[in-house]
C-alpha cells in the first residue's frame, strides 16, 4: 500500500464514538480518528516493513497514522535525530508508549534515550523515558542487571513529578524493573521504600503501589523461582 492509499484508508475507518472514548481515558491527541489497536497492527502486518513510508506517516500529523508509523519502521533505520524529532511530537500517552514499546526500545540507542528523556522537562518526553525503561525490562531479556541498576536512581529523582501521566510511568518502570529477576526485586523495593520516605504525595503513591505488587506472593514465587 502506498502512502495515499493508506491515509484514505485511515479516514475512511474513522469512528467518532471511538474518539469520545479515548478522550475518557485521557487520550486528547490532535488529530485523532479513533481507529482500535488490533485494527492497525493488522495494517500493519498487511503493509510490512518500510522506513521511507514510516517518515511519511508521521508526518502527516494524524493520530492513528503515527501509531502505524511506530509499527512500520525499521528500528535499524532510526536515527538519533529522528526519535528526538518524533519525541517532540508526542501529544497523548497512547502515542508515546507504542513507540516506545515498538520501535524505541529496539534501538541502538534505546538506554541512552531513556536515562536522558528522564531529564527533560516536557511531560510526554518524560514520559518516555520512564516508558523505554519499562519496555527495555520486559522486552530486553538478554541486558544484564547493571543498566537497570543504573535506572534505579533516576526513578527516584522524578518520583517528585506530580503529573499523572509521569508519575504512572515511573511507577511501571519501577514495577517491571522490580520483576525482572531476584537481585532486581530486591533492589527496586529498596529503592521504593527509600520513595515513601520522600515527602512527596507523588512518590508515596509511585512507592505503596510498586512494594503492593513486587512484595506480592505471585512476584517473589516467580523471581526465587527463577533464581
Amino acid at each position: 500500500m502506498q502512502y495515499e492509499e493508506i491515509l484514505k484508508h485511515l479516514h475512511s475507518r474513522a469512528n467518532p464514538e471511538n474518539v469520545q472514548g479515548m478522550a475518557r481515558y485521557g487520550i486528547r491527541p490532535a488529530n485523532p480518528l479513533g481507529i482500535s489497536m488490533p485494527e492497525l497492527r493488522a495494517l500493519a502486518k498487511q503493509i510490512g516493513k518500510n522506513h521511507e513510508l514510516a517518515l511519511q506517516l508521521w508526518t502527516s500529523g494524524i493520530h492513528e497514522a503515527r501509531i502505524l508509523a511506530c509499527l512500520v519502521e525499521l528500528p535499524a533505520a532510526v536515527t538519533e535525530a529522528q526519535m528526538e524529532d518524533w519525541v517532540k511530537d508526542f501529544d497523548s500517552w497512547d502515542v508515546c508508549d507504542q513507540c516506545c514499546g515498538n520501535l524505541f526500545d529496539r534501538t541502538a540507542l534505546a538506554y541512552q534515550k531513556a536515562a536522558e528523556w528522564s531529564a527533560r522537562e516536557e511531560e510526554f518526553v518524560k514520559r518516555a523515558g520512564f516508558a523505554l525503561i519499562a519496555w527495555l525490562a520486559l522486552h530486553d531479556k538478554k541486558a544484564g542487571d547493571a543498566p537497570f541498576l543504573e535506572f534505579l536512581p533516576l526513578i527516584r529523582r522524578e518520583s517528585v513529578d506530580p503529573r499523572n501521566f509521569v508519575k504512572k510511568a515511573v511507577n511501571w518502570a519501577l514495577r517491571h524493573i522490580g520483576k525482572r529477576n531476584l537481585r532486581l526485586n530486591r533492589a527496586a523495593i529498596q529503592t521504593a521504600r527509600e520513595i515513601l520516605e520522600i515527602d512527596a504525595k507523588s512518590a508515596k503513591w509511585i512507592a505503596a503501589d510498586a512494594l503492593k505488587e513486587l512484595t506480592s506472593e505471585k512476584v517473589q514465587e516467580r523471581v526465587k523461582r527463577d533464581a
